[in-house]
């Protein structure tokens, strides 16, 4: 698994998280669920992503996006 597709696994694990937190535990969970799709947008167009960089430091393959 390279770093593009480990990133939007987590990134989706993340939001349906925070939904599911949101729904059952408290709203304010939803702010996680803006923070990731914030990040994901700032990245498309930056491609800075901290989790990239994390991953890129551990070994991770890189993908086209974050080379």
């Amino acid at each position: 698994m390279n770093i593009d597709r480990f990133v939007m696994a987590f990134a989706g694990f993340m939001i349906l998280l925070s939904l599911s937190l949101g729904y059952s535990v408290s709203p304010y969970w939803f702010f996680l669920t803006a923070f990731v799709g914030a990040n994901l947008f700032q990245a498309a167009f930056t491609g800075f992503c901290p989790l990239a960089i994390i991953l890129k430091k551990a070994g991770v393959a890189p993908g086209n996006a974050f080379k």
